[in-house]
């Protein structure tokens, strides 16, 4: 093919069907030119880039193969699915990556017709396609199912939970593990594909079919031991036995990069499989064909706003750390004194900072992998054994180990102490990872001691607070980001539990903050002071157990009590509610106004917008205490 004809082939392509027009020769040209797509797009608004570039080819095998959308293809996790958005009539909008108004950073239902299932968290892909192809066969339909899942998604045991349920079914069911990280990579080769093509064949698979019914002949050992050298065979030359005892047939490795070895092997899986599961295992490399990713440690998993031709991000500049480093510091110098603390992870080193805990006791630092549940078990268990685990998730992927929270942690009353970062919004990620409910999720729970960051000082002392409660599980949180720069303290101390604390007096107005909106409440306070209305500002810093003096004294010495949270209903201001109300303190000289995220999943934006929209920022503070002294035309924002 001439070089002036390849030029512009992803200009043609507003929709697989534009794909499916091409030569099986153009594929290599356009996967360059999605590659670059792809990479100049996310260069601009930053994102997760290395899953993405892995992709690309089986991207574009798929939608070539495959009769899309109405063949579903099911991302996990929606993170790689970048250049699947590109190719299916989302192109002109890709530069809106993950911005306000624009394009999610995950597959999205509400979306596209093509992203048939939403993905931002991991492993859901093969129990989501198999309902996907059980409702298609009651429903007498022929349509293919198509998972396609990470290996770092397979660490998960809801993964597992899928395949052992598809493998005792007959529905049709085509799952992809793309393997990007496996040790099996090297096996890739000429042998490798040939093998693979082979036993993904029709006529394979039919020698195969007749092999068994002879074999059923025979006597009963010999069938026996027949059906299990074919099945040793094909696992020591494909490694797939685990798959194979799972009920999938399994097919690969093969090489992800490759349209010689994937478009005839998803063909032979399209038309040949007619009944069960089966598993394609193709072996890709994070960042493919982009220098500077495939360099990476990480792969330029994620990654801020790049230069395209170095790969050097732009870094944004703070003069103060992130919330996640004061907690990874305030844990390891907690751990130089005392050898019973343990730090867990659930496949988040890096975003939870005990990558820097690791650094200093890797004996003490356990990764689990995407086991949520398991982590929180994990950490029980290292409980009743004399440990003081310190288990270190987001507040949306602690929500995946609820009942794990309850059962073996809450009800036996162990001192696990969870670190919940990504509480409150968090911007680029939008509503599936928005911490909003683990102050509610947590605080139904008999005995947890549940507090909130008011800044980077009181995250420290409560990393101190937290080793120290030994006779009954509890959590802090504190949000994504940087923190107002306060002075971090040189010998941290336990806080009374319990226990907030007055940051400003006053006498009309009363603020209580419950976490890191306390600098808003300050800025509040300070307009408020200018309008005459003078106000306290209080630091809640327990929700549970609530700090029951304190609130009586605001609500008694007060026109106006607001509480300032970043969670949703149910949360900490239920707590002062309940107290006030079981107290007879809902007088009606006291104006009580509780602000709470809004009851609605919020799409992505900058923090500070999706404050805005949630009316959570200063000038929504100051409104709402106008408002309740009646002072309408002294409103800020209506």
């Amino acid at each position: 093919m001439a070089a002036n004809t390849s030029k512009g082939l992803l200009d043609d392509i507003n929709d697989p069907n534009d794909l499916r027009a091409l030569r099986p020769n153009q594929l290599p040209v356009l996967a360059e030119q999605l590659r670059k797509e792809t990479v100049d797009a996310v260069s601009i608004t930053g994102g997760h880039l290395g899953a993405g570039l892995g992709v690309v080819e089986l991207t574009i095998a798929l939608h070539y193969i495959f009769d899309t959308p109405n063949d579903r293809v099911i991302w996990d996790v929606g993170h790689q699915a970048y250049p699947h958005k590109i190719l299916t009539g989302r192109r002109s909008r890709i530069r809106t990556l993950r911005q306000g108004g624009g394009l999610s950073g995950f597959t999205k239902r509400s979306e596209s017709q093509y992203d048939h299932f939403g993905a931002a968290h991991a492993s859901t892909s093969i129990s989501a396609g198999l309902g996907m192809a059980v409702g298609r066969d009651l429903s007498h339909a022929n349509n293919n199912v198509i998972c396609v899942i990470g290996d770092g998604a397979m660490t998960a045991g809801m993964a597992y939970e899928a395949m052992n349920n598809a493998g005792s079914m007959h529905s049709r069911l085509i799952v992809i593990l793309n393997d990007n990280d496996m040790s099996i990579a090297p096996a890739v080769g000429a042998m490798s594909a040939y093998l693979s093509r082979l036993i993904s064949s029709r006529s394979y698979q039919g020698f195969r079919l007749i092999a068994k019914q002879l074999a059923k002949k025979l006597p009963q050992t010999i069938e026996r031991t027949a059906r299990r050298a074919e099945e040793y065979a094909r696992g020591i030359a494909t490694g797939g036995t685990l798959f194979e005892e799972l009920g999938f047939y399994y097919v690969g490795p093969v090489d992800g990069h490759d349209f010689d070895h994937l478009l005839p092997i998803l063909r032979n899986v399209r038309d040949s499989h007619k009944a069960g599961p089966v598993l394609v295992h193709a072996v890709t490399q994070k960042g493919h064909g982009y220098p500077p990713a495939e360099a990476s440690a990480d792969k330029y998993h994620g990654v801020g706003k790049f230069d395209v031709v170095t790969g050097a991000q732009s870094q944004s500049i703070s003069s103060t750390p992130s919330y996640t480093q004061v907690f990874a510091q305030a844990l390891t110098e907690e751990a130089e004194n005392d050898d019973k603390i343990v730090a867990i992870t659930a496949a988040m080193p890096s975003g939870t900072g005990l990558n820097l805990f690791s650094k200093r006791f890797p004996e003490r630092c356990f990764d689990v992998g995407i086991a949520e549940q398991h982590a929180v078990t994990f950490a029980a268990g290292l409980c009743t054994e004399g440990y003081k685990p310190f288990v270190a998730i987001y507040s949306t992927f602690l929500q995946r180990a609820y009942d794990q929270i309850v059962h073996d942690v809450a009800i036996q009353r162990l001192p696990v102490r969870f670190a919940i970062d990504r509480a409150g919004l968090v911007g680029a990620d939008g509503p599936t990872h928005a911490g909003a409910y683990d102050i509610t999720y947590l605080g139904t729970l008999p005995g947890f001691i549940l507090m909130a960051a008011a800044d980077e000082s009181e995250l420290v002392h409560m990393v101190a607070t937290a080793a120290a409660i030994d006779d009954r599980p509890s959590a802090f949180r504190y949000p994504r980001g940087n923190g107002p720069g306060s002075t971090l303290p040189q010998n941290p101390t336990p806080l009374e539990i319990g226990k907030g604390r007055i940051v400003k007096e006053g006498t009309s107005v009363a603020l209580l903050s419950f976490g890191a909106h306390l600098t808003e409440c300050l800025l509040a306070a300070d307009e408020l002071e200018q309008r005459g209305l003078s106000t306290t500002v209080a630091d809640a810093r327990f929700a549970k157990p609530l700090d029951e003096l304190l609130v009586r004294r605001l609500a008694t010495e007060h026109e106006v009590l607001i509480t300032v949270e970043e969670g949703s209903i149910g949360g900490f201001s239920s707590y002062v509610l309940d107290y006030l109300a079981r107290n007879d303190l809902l007088v009606s000289s006291l104006k009580v106004r509780p602000m709470i995220l809004p009851d609605e999943f919020l799409d992505q934006d900058t923090p500070t917008r999706m404050y805005d929209t949630a009316k959570l920022n200063t000038p929504n503070i100051v409104d709402v205490a106008l408002s309740a002294l009646d002072k309408p035309d002294a409103l800020v924002r209506a």
